[in-house]
């Protein structure tokens, strides 16, 4: 190709990049704006114009066609499918489901997005129009043949080799005039899917055929789209793939239009979200909202990991609106589900994690605190130093510290494009935020310059970037330090030194084409071909020919798509996996095999030993194997890859002498103004030594070299940096308000790397998968500094429990010593919920300076039902093993003799039994164990670098911090209260379905900002488990707070200390030691929020319950919670379909419950109708039915079935809830709020749940008015990868 034009186009959001390997072998690059339309309809089009006429000298008209003969081939990234679904512009379309799950993806996984939004704000769904699909097919279990043709249910084989049986035929006459309607909508576009289609796909593909023949333009088919379990995000990308396909192929029309004969005969292919290129006219919506990213993370893959010794590779990716982070290490690290902009994607996709917003993020003052993001500027109208009209932001800060130089970037900025970056008007801007600054009463002994405050919120920033780079290389058993850097983006370059000293790495690299990376990797990728299937066969002896067999036709499959591009043999190259997990877990890992030595025929595929590979790699991101558990195969899938022979690199000239200094210039650090050497890229030679500090430019990026560190020009012509040590700054005990927001991030970090440890290190499904746990820091008196994840029911319970533990043991902790707690008396939320600490010891110093816990949800700890949450308990020991002050470790040696002892106690209470699940018990709380140990390192570490005094100074701090935003929330609320009513008294009251009163009356002194909470006449201790212990109420009231402030905060006891909280002795809010409180967590706990909302008038109540369901017999058990209707606002309407406030649990998908449990799920949607009418409307219940296939007991712990929940400000009340079961026979029985009952085969349970109140009196009598959803809040930077995931697990619990 060395003749023709080679074109690799990154078309990004603001740039579009494009490298360009010219006749002769000339390199050119360019970058231009991706969206001008006054001199341009399509960016790459322009791009490639632009350069043949320079090249060629000939001019190619912009209004015409350009000739296609002199181009060899085009490699395109593009954003077009990730703003489509941004921006919801994609084709219009509708969704084809199985009846009776209608509503099945706007519920998705029922979690809300961020648990402390009272406005519920979901991305909408992409479909306008639902055809519910009159079929049914269920997994066969143990019907009979004789019981299946009885009921007329046709037995199937399906492609997993499992039995199904079709209970219900596909009704075609229905489906054809269901469609029809669509299309007389103008609607042609159809994503289908139908209920365990990932193994029977007849039924699909007959709605696409008939859809074809009815005039649709697109089918998308969730079972050839991905064929994967899981009808929610297999729904989801079935769903993308029919909004962005079109719409991709319409852009990709306009793309060729701009060519000589569309591009016939010229090889065009486009990225993919895993890192291959495909053919253009196969370039999918589903498998394209990673195109651009994917090529800057392939783009530092193949230019530093095996050109550094192939160390492992963290590549930072840090432009204007984002920053993207990825690993690489020998492999591409992909993950199989991940969600964009709302919208869950089951696809193999690069790990690429947005972790923050780039050079655009703003800058706040607030509450004291110094804060970085996550709102953007954005490039329109980007920061205040691209004049306009912009809010201070992250690059600002690098203009005001001389780190970016004006006068080295092109006149692009202002109204007209026209005029350099404005360093006076950053400055201007950096003058008042640094008044406010000096101007904080926690400020007022130290005024701060204007580079110092600036240069604090780079660090700030810095430190932020930091947290989730070391989660994405700790989750996975990794060292951060031991990485290179790899730096890339048009901002990245100006943080990378500091970002890698605080990582601990000593090597950062930085690409020629740096600014253009995206671009350059997509000259360097391969093209792939995927093949893959569903599977349910055992890793066993017996079925490794069948997974050979099936590998074989896969491999065969993708060879020839290759070799139908072009490719020979000799250049093809296939990857087999298998995507394995344990049983009874859901933690699939997608692994190829081990070739490492002689492979045991035995026992192995002929394409490796896929047994040995997941059992190294779940030791290297678990720290442990299952022994003597089953190997489930869920999915086979093949990765065909056609090698791209391309030379794009050359040697640059060697260096002739010293390197030339453009100029001097003035640069702040942490040392002051420090004179700079300033140097251009393309001046410089290989070998080139640049000690800092020194500026490197380029037309595509700068590069700040810092003091101690040392850049180097390889013979590539990029730029190796070595990290050196740093003098720092000496921190005193004193207040620095910069220090206060690093201080805050290194604490929370701390907690999130506990949780690491202690998801990697745990067994049960509760923890490991579900995250159902918290980890956190106290200070020396047993006060909360930090803890992660923020689970609402755990929020400052465990402080409770630390100092419980205080008060009681004093002076006989010692070094070694571990405690375990669950008690409700001792600041327990409810037994099973076991919470271990760890006092932090140093030497010389004889209490301890401060303490680490972890509290995890254990699935079973005894008591009279399995799962240790029994409905009709009415003493805390029937529900299951109770530990006040237990030492679980003593003085460094685990007391597991004693522990099994405790656990298994129950069983001395008639009717009841010790735990059920010992062997999970006992290595959770080892894990536990090994967490607190982690956050003993960490703390230690701390106080190494700062000393003690300091640490404990800023822990004081923080927590003083968080009083300061609490007390400014209670002066505002209590000053408009007492300007609406004339006093600051704050009154509520509401009910258990018992009867029991909760009441509160808050008592706001708006002048200093503190409140006393008093829930007297609430209603005494019940005979039943909706009893609350203290640490509940105080959850509840911390959620609260949180939730009105309306910004992060740190969540630590500050938060309370401006508060009192009075609970009368004896009532359900503090019961006796002996009550029974299950039901207090779930239940009573949502009934306190709906009460202190009510107070402080802020909503309507939501649905109040957690709709607690339970069956099981002795050898299976299925817990569940489930979605209800949100309470509107004064400015929203509720959610429908959702869990709220004090829980956020994920609900288990259709098609894995069918499979795993003898259960039919019948139902699954909302009821209309419940929700609470007013202005703004309550959001809707549902419904959830249930068909039990064998004899089973049900419990169901249950509220709001008899008070319904309330709207406010004249808004209506929503729907109380329902448990009805419908028995084979046709009898129905009305259950009540709590029951444990024995369903037998072919009975169904059914499910109500309530609605959300209505807030304000109805003012439009257009009955769609009310169904108007909320103004949507718009994402200043799409959050994505496993990080992300990860978190969102975390807050779904």
């Amino acid at each position: 190709m060395n003749d023709k034009f080679c074109f690799a186009i990154d078309r990004g959001g603001t740039f579009t990049d494009v490298y360009a390997r010219c006749p002769g072998g000339t390199v050119k690059v360019l970058k231009l704006l991706s969206v001008d339309p006054n001199n341009y309809s399509d960016a790459p089009t322009e791009g490639i114009r632009r350069i043949i006429e320079q090249e060629t000298g000939k001019r190619v008209p912009r209004n015409s066609p350009t000739e296609t003969d002199n181009i060899g081939w085009i490699r395109m990234g593009t954003t077009v499918a990730t703003n489509a679904l941004l921006e919801r512009k994609g084709e219009r379309m509708a969704l084809a489901i199985t009846e009776g799950f209608k509503d099945l993806l706007h519920i998705g996984n029922q979690a809300r997005p961020n648990i402390f939004d009272l406005k519920v704000l979901c991305p909408d769904v992409l479909y306008e129009e639902v055809v519910e699909v009159r079929e049914r097919v269920v997994p066969r279990q143990d019907v009979s043949e004789s019981e299946a043709s009885n009921n007329q249910w046709n037995l199937r084989k399906g492609s997993t080799g499992e039995e199904i049986l079709v209970v219900k035929k596909l009704d075609t006459k229905k489906l054809s005039q269901d469609l029809t309607k669509v299309l007389e909508r103008g609607i042609k576009s159809l994503a289908v899917v139908l209920i365990h289609s990932f193994m029977y796909k007849d039924h699909e593909e007959k709605v696409g055929a008939i859809a074809q023949e009815l005039g649709f333009s697109h089918v998308s088919l969730s079972s050839h789209v991905i064929p994967m379990v899981k009808a929610v995000p297999r729904g989801f990308t079935a769903c993308s793939d029919a909004y962005l396909t079109p719409h991709i192929k319409s852009y990709l029309e306009g793309f060729s239009s701009g060519f000589k004969n569309h591009l016939q005969g010229v090889n065009v292919l486009f990225m993919q979200s895993d890192g291959g290129l495909i053919e253009m006219d196969r370039f999918s919506g589903s498998r394209g909202i990673l195109s651009g990213p994917a090529g800057g993370v392939v783009g530092y893959a193949m230019t530093s990991y095996n050109q550094l010794g192939c160390q492992p590779v963290i590549g930072f990716d840090m432009g204007g609106t984002s920053t993207d982070v990825s690993r690489y290490a020998g492999k591409y690290e992909h993950v199989f589900e991940s969600t964009t902009a709302g919208v869950t994607i089951q696809a193999p996709q690069l790990d690429v994690n947005t972790v923050a917003a780039g050079g655009g993020s703003q800058l706040f003052f607030r509450s004291g605190m110094f804060v970085v993001g996550p709102e953007s500027a954005g490039a329109h109208p980007g920061p205040v130093c691209y004049k306009k009209g912009g809010p201070l932001a992250l690059t600002d800060a690098n203009v005001a510290l001389g780190r970016l130089l004006p006068q080295f970037f092109p006149k692009i900025f202002g109204p007209k494009e026209n005029e350099p970056l404005d360093k006076e008007s950053t400055m201007t801007a950096f003058k008042q935020i640094t008044d406010q600054v000096n101007s904080c009463d926690s400020n007022a002994d130290k005024n701060l310059s204007i580079e110092e405050v600036a240069l604090g919120f780079i660090h700030v920033a810095n430190e932020a970037m930091c947290r989730p780079i070391r989660a994405l290389t700790q989750a996975k058993g990794h060292d951060t330090s031991q990485h290179i850097l790899a730096v890339f983006g048009g901002a990245g370059g100006q943080h990378a030194c500091a970002v890698a000293r605080i990582l601990g790495m000593q090597t950062i690299v930085i690409h020629k084409y740096a600014g253009i990376l995206s671009a350059f990797g997509m000259a360097l990728a391969d093209v792939v071909q995927e093949a893959q299937e569903p599977c349910a066969k055992i890793y066993e002896s017996a079925n490794l020919s069948y997974l050979d067999s099936r590998l074989e036709a896969l491999e065969k499959e993708c060879t020839n798509a290759l070799k139908n591009q072009g490719f020979s043999s000799v250049n093809i190259i296939c990857e087999a996996y298998l995507n394995l997990r344990y049983e009874g877990t859901d933690c699939a890992l997608m692994v190829t095999a081990d070739k490492d030595g002689l492979i045991n025929k035995s026992n192995s595929c002929c394409y490796g030993d896929f047994k040995q590979a997941f059992l190294k790699r779940y030791k290297k991101e678990f720290g442990f194997v299952i022994a003597e558990r089953q190997i489930l195969v869920d999915d086979i899938r093949v990765r065909g890859i056609g090698k791209s022979v391309i030379e794009t690199d050359e040697d640059i000239l060697q260096a002739d002498g010293e390197p030339k200094i453009e100029t001097v210039t003035s640069v702040y650090f942490d040392e002051g103004w420090v004179d700079t050497r300033v140097y251009m890229l393309s001046s410089l030679g290989s070998g080139h030594i640049l000690p800092g500090p020194a500026i490197i430019m380029d037309k595509l990026s700068s590069i700040l070299i810092e003091p101690g560190c040392e850049g180097f020009i390889t013979h590539r012509g990029d730029v190796q940096i070595k990290i050196g040590s740093s003098k720092g700054k000496i921190i005193g005990t004193g207040l620095d308000t910069i220090h206060l927001s690093i201080f805050s991030h290194r604490f929370m970090s701390l907690a999130e790397q506990m949780g690491r440890i202690l998801q990697r290190t745990s067994v049960s499904t509760n923890i490991k998968e579900r995250l159902d746990f918290s980890c956190a820091l106290f200070g020396p008196d047993g006060g909360l500094v930090s803890n992660a994840p923020h689970i609402p029911v755990h929020l400052g319970a465990m402080q409770e429990t630390v100092q419980y533990q205080l008060q009681e043991l004093g002076d006989e902790l010692r070094d070694g010593d571990v405690l375990l707690s669950n008690h409700p008396s001792a600041g327990g939320s409810h037994l099973p919920d076991l919470t271990v600490i760890t006092p932090v010891f140093r030497k010389g110093i004889h209490r301890p300076v401060f303490y680490v816990a972890s509290r995890g949800h254990h699935a079973d700890i005894g008591g009279i039902t399995p799962g240790s949450m029994p409905p009709h308990s009415t003493s805390i020991h029937e529900e299951g093993a109770v530990f006040i002050s237990f030492k679980l470790v003593d003085e460094g040696i685990f007391q597991e003799e004693k522990l099994i002892e405790a656990l298994m106690n129950p069983a001395k209470i008639p009717g009841s039994s010790g735990t059920r699940n010992l062997r999970d018990n006992l290595s959770d709380l080892r894990a536990q164990v090994a967490a607190n140990h982690k956050g003993i390192l960490l703390v230690n570490e701390l106080i190494n670098f700062y000393g003690l005094d300091v640490v404990q100074a800023y822990m004081g701090y923080i927590q003083s911090n968080a009083e300061l935003a609490v007390r400014d929330l209670l002066k505002e609320v209590g000053s408009r209260i007492k300007r609406k009513t004339g006093a600051s008294l704050l009154h509520a009251v509401d009910y258990m379905d018992d009867g029991s009163p909760i009441e509160l009356t808050v008592d706001i002194n708006s002048k200093i900002g503190t409140a006393v909470f008093d829930f007297g006449g609430t209603g005494p201790e019940v005979w039943g488990n909706c009893n609350a212990p203290r640490a509940i109420t105080v959850s509840a009231v911390i959620y609260c707070l949180r939730s009105m402030v309306g910004h992060d905060i740190p969540l630590n006891e500050g938060c309370l200390k401006p508060v009192s909280i009075r609970l009368p002795p004896g009532c359900i809010l503090d019961p006796s030691p002996d009550a029974a409180v299950v039901g207090g967590n779930v239940l009573t706990s949502q009934r306190v929020v709906d009460v202190i909302l009510h107070a402080f008038d802020v909503c309507a109540a939501s649905q109040g319950c957690m709709n607690n369901i339970t069956f099981g017999d002795k050898d299976v058990g299925y817990y569940e919670t489930v979605a209800g209707g949100a309470g509107a606002g004064p400015t929203w309407h509720g959610r429908s379909g959702i869990h709220v406030h004090m829980t956020n649990t994920r609900i288990t998908d259709p098609e894995v419950l069918e499979c795993r449990y003898p259960v039919i799920l019948n139902k699954f949607m909302l009821v209309p109708g419940t929700g609470g009418r007013g202005k703004f409307r309550g959001g809707d219940g549902v419904i959830r039915e249930l068909i039990f296939r064998r004899p089973l007991t049900l419990s169901i712990l249950t509220e709001r079935r008899v008070f319904r929940p309330y709207g406010l400000q004249g808004g209506e009340d929503g729907q109380r809830g329902n448990n009805l079961l419908i028995r084979k026979c046709g009898r129905l029985i009305r259950l009540g709020s709590k029951a444990s009952v024995q369903v037998e085969k072919g009975d169904m349970f059914r499910l109500l749940t309530p609605g959300g109140g209505g807030y304000g009196t109805i003012v439009d009598s257009n009955p769609g008015y009310e169904n108007l959803e909320p103004p949507r809040k718009r994402q200043q930077h799409i959050q994505r990868g496993s990080v992300y995931e990860f978190t969102r697990a975390q807050e779904s619990v």
